[in-house]
């Protein structure tokens, strides 16, 4: 028997194009051509190959996933126009939607679902994300077959509430469908030859990335639904100009010789608020910021001290402080905007001085010199320790902070030696996820910050059940679980904020923090 898995929601990725700031000039003459700052050049456009964060906006306008990351995180039908998922988790059936073309004018049908899979898991082709399917990690694809022109089968050696999930990674580039033309008769790789909203037309190596509108892209209707839904291209083409230092893009912004700046820094987006040529646009993303606790240090090792860490951190005015304002306190390891933040999730330790210091007494806390590690490669972590140290010293802890270059207080985390570290965590897209980068066995992964095997049971099963109530059940647990054991004083998601000239409309930021170019216009 199968689940039926319906959504009008779509995702894709996000493009990039670039040209030499002396060169701007140049795009005036298109009408309709959006300017982009790209901070650093892309690596490649193979799909999910010898990729990094810019590459995987670029190469995301022009191909597409099966599936893709709706507003809520979750992986929705995006190639495909349903996913049924069997009884016993193993076997899920994609529909393919009718009437999608290639860059090429070829219709995408099913055997070209198989190609493009094929072509993925062939280790030379050096896909990032092989090791997620090949059995090395949560699952194993042992085939994928055209059942008819418009269907598709996976099977899996096991269930799991992740395929999806891995599937619509951005560093995987979405598993996006190519046409096998995008490879030459030598089996080189060529070109993307998708079906996304804009296709590749010019790539000058350390200045731009010049992309056109595909006039046949099949798009949907509705509104944009984090990277899918509506993804019209509204511009004749996007260029992206590698513009690497961030005072230059916004004075360029400013100027009126650049479009839309993605990524602008918090202290930015509050200089650019009075600026009155400039929109912003200001969200949260999945990404983590907290306060981690070596659980196995000997003062750290009390949990009523943990808890009064935690009790002594007035959240909210530290995150206003941090993030000058438009960041909001998230107590939870499910970020806001997943579909799983339920009320459950809202539940925090709350402010009371008092109650801290009552906790320290309870504790034997004696005056002991309390290090938290700090870098000063992410400012906003940095800020959150120095704010932190204040409210904690308040409360009679004695904490100092110890400044370290960010590979060293990395290598510091992976070893385990530390007492606490003011810590960003890169956002995941899944709960489950959330919880395994710092749920696990310290002994063999001195890294993990919650070492308790029920929890890992816990953790296990939110891996392999489908059903999204039984799911909630399990991440509500961990939460108050977490609470309880406070391994980590989490504070706030991360800001993701992007600014464009006024005569731009359409343009809003993404949970992945990664640019959405379609749905976007320019004034005439």
């Amino acid at each position: 028997m199968l689940r039926q898995i319906r959504t009008t929601t779509i995702i894709a990725g996000v493009a990039f194009a670039g040209l030499a700031l002396a060169g701007l000039a140049a795009t005036a003459q298109a009408a309709t051509a959006l300017r982009v700052q790209l901070p650093a050049d892309i690596r490649s456009i193979d799909p999910g190959v010898n990729r990094d964060h810019n590459t995987d906006g670029v190469v995301l306008h022009m191909v597409e996933g099966l599936v893709a990351y709706g507003e809520d995180a979750a992986p929705k039908p995006l190639l495909a126009e349903k996913v049924a998922i069997s009884e016993d988790g193993k076997t899920y059936s994609f529909t393919l939607r009718q009437g999608v073309k290639f860059h090429n004018g070829a219709e995408m049908t099913a055997a070209d679902v198989v190609w493009s899979w094929n072509r993925y898991m062939t280790p030379k082709t050096d896909w990032r994300c092989l090791s997620e399917f090949d059995g090395r990690g949560l699952v194993k694809v042992e085939s994928v077959t055209a059942q008819d022109p418009r269907t598709v089968v996976f099977q899996l050696d096991k269930p799991s509430a992740l395929f999806l999930t891995s599937l619509a990674r951005t560093d995987c580039a979405m598993t996006g469908i190519l046409h096998k033309d995008s490879v030459k008769a030598d089996g080189s790789f060529d070109k993307p030859i998708g079906t996304g909203p804009f296709k590749l037309a010019e790539w000058k190596r350390g200045e731009f990335i010049r992309l056109e509108r595909f006039a046949d892209y099949a798009a949907l209707q509705g509104k944009i639904d984090g990277l899918g839904g509506a993804k019209r291209p509204l511009v004749d083409e996007v260029r992206f100009v590698v513009i690497p230092d961030s005072a230059t893009a916004k004075a360029a912004l400013v100027s009126g010789d650049i479009d839309v700046v993605p990524d602008v820094a918090n202290a930015d987006v509050a200089e650019l608020k009075s600026e009155p040529k400039v929109k912003l646009s200001v969200v949260s993303h999945m990404g983590l910021v907290g306060l981690i606790i070596q659980t196995r240090d000997p003062v750290m090792a009390n949990v009523k001290l943990r808890r009064a860490i935690a009790t002594a951190i007035d959240k909210k005015e530290l995150v206003d402080a941090v993030t000058d304002g438009l960041g909001k306190p998230n107590g939870s390891i499910v970020p806001t905007l997943s579909a799983y933040h339920s009320k459950a999730q809202e539940q925090d330790v709350t402010y009371d001085v008092a109650a801290a210091k009552k906790l320290i007494a309870e504790s034997g806390y004696k005056g002991e010199k309390i290090v938290m590690m700090a870098n000063k490669r992410y400012p906003q972590s940095f800020n959150a320790a120095v704010v932190a140290q204040q409210m904690l010293q308040s409360a009679g802890l004695n904490v100092e902070i110890e400044v370290l270059e960010w590979a060293t207080q990395l290598d510091r985390y992976n070893k385990g030696s530390y007492q606490i570290q003011a810590f960003p965590y890169s956002g995941r897209m899944d709960p489950s996820l959330s919880f395994e980068s710092m749920t696990g066995p310290k002994d063999k992964q001195p890294r993990k910050l919650w070492d308790n095997p029920e929890i890992q049971a816990l953790l296990d099963k939110s891996m392999i059940v489908a059903d999204k109530g039984e799911r909630q059940a399990i991440f509500d647990e961990l939460h108050k679980r977490f609470l309880a054991d406070m391994p980590m004083a989490m504070l706030y998601n991360g800001i993701a904020g992007g600014a464009v000239g006024k005569h731009v409309s359409g343009y809003v930021s993404s949970l992945t923090s990664l640019p959405r170019l379609w749905e976007v216009s320019l004034a005439p």
